[in-house]
């Protein structure tokens, strides 16, 4: 695939030290650069066509790109590559196909698609890539709303067509940092319905870590920044008072880098218009973009759990011949359970828990990701 094709080169950053990431990442103009040799290909989308109220998303890949470049390496040997901004097609639904046709290339190559700005609703393209993989997978959403209106901008009804499409592969989707007085309840309602989970931002307050299991869920991850307060990121039409914080949305993009099996991740609605002098939104997302990074360089965790890296753990309930599996591991100290069934795409799951879950079941309870995920298969 003639990648040059699909993207158009972005304003240069200026004035890198060798310390930087940046002068670490590889252009694709740059004739060594060998795609297929990288982990990593950061895209830039302009696309704004998927809103009225939050146009101006079309500049802030660049804007991004400067921050996150600007901050420092650590020890680790980045292969990183970034591909540019994706050229828009001659419709809204032309970007969409483009963005698919790119991540599904890099998915046959192994390299993850780091995807920064645009409207939300692009996200499709990110999603429609994992047809050509032929396994179900599970989906990370995180936004403060939820994203299937019946009428509206691109960007306000994308999740329907998503959760809708055909085939369906999609295993699970899971909403994170929702806020309760910005969604509809009959949404929520039939999300559980499917079986599909939704941690609000009040439970993510109790500890951001209570989202780390769901996190590891996932193979797609896409961020509306919208989910972060207006006092971190004001540089979205749609900001409110509250939601994550700086450092949680850090917190959440290194569990997302730390997940072996995530394979691609998008950050979109960032309006540049609306950011403060400093472009302190920007900074906020390019850190995102260094803790994802960071997380990726130290995965730990093979998931081969039939090997001494996991310790495995079986659990009886008392006057059944009911029994669970669980296991832990010894790098990280991760938590697993098994879920078998009888299914055309596979026959048993090693969904991520915690340890709360584990002792849930010790003392006579099933957990209630393993009765979603029993509910699914019904």
């Amino acid at each position: 695939m003639n990648l040059k094709l699909f993207f158009k080169a972005p304003k240069t950053v200026e004035a890198l030290k060798p310390s930087a990431i940046g002068a670490s990442i590889k252009s694709l103009t740059d004739e060594s650069l060998d795609i297929a040799q990288t982990d990593i290909a950061i895209i830039g989308l302009t696309e704004d066509r998927g809103t009225e109220a939050n146009l101006g998303v079309s500049e802030g890949a660049d804007i991004i790109r400067d921050k996150f470049y600007r901050l420092k390496k650590s020890a680790v040997n980045y292969r990183i590559a970034d591909l540019g901004n994706l050229q828009n097609g001659e419709s809204l639904a032309d970007t969409v196909a483009r963005l698919r046709e790119v991540c599904e290339f890099l998915f046959s190559i192994k390299v993850t698609p780091l995807i920064i700005g645009g409207t939300h609703d692009l996200s499709l393209g990110q999603y429609y890539a994992y047809e050509s993989k032929k396994d179900l997978i599970s989906v990370l959403n995180i936004d403060a709303r939820l994203d299937v209106e019946h009428e509206g901008d691109a960007n306000e009804t994308f999740l329907s067509d998503l959760i809708t499409h055909q085939p369906n592969y999609l295993f699970s989707y899971n909403h994170l940092a929702h806020q309760s007085y910005l969604v509809d309840a009959e949404a929520l309602a039939a999300l559980d319905k499917l079986y599909f989970e939704a941690v609000r931002l009040g439970d993510i307050r109790e500890g951001v870590q209570k989202a780390e299991p769901i996190i590891r869920m996932a193979n797609m991850c896409t961020f509306d920044i919208s989910a972060i307060r207006s006092a971190d990121a004001p540089a979205n039409a749609n900001a409110e008072p509250f939601g994550l914080t700086g450092e949680e949305a850090c917190q959440i993009m290194w569990y997302a880098g730390m997940n072996e099996k995530m394979s691609s991740v998008s950050i979109s609605e960032y309006n540049p218009t609306l950011d403060d002098q400093h472009e302190k939104t920007a900074a906020i997302i390019g850190t995102m973009l260094w803790y994802f990074v960071e997380g990726y360089y130290h995965r730990k965790d093979t998931g081969q759990f039939n090997s001494d890296q996991y310790t495995k753990y079986t659990v009886s309930f008392e006057g059944t011949e009911d029994t669970m599996t669980f296991y832990k591991s010894n790098r990280s100290e991760k938590w697993w359970m098994l879920v078998t069934y009888g299914e055309k795409h596979m026959d048993r799951a090693y969904l991520p828990c915690s340890y709360e879950d584990y002792t849930a079941a010790t003392h006579g309870e099933f957990p209630d990701r393993w009765i979603r995920a029993q509910g699914k298969l019904i």
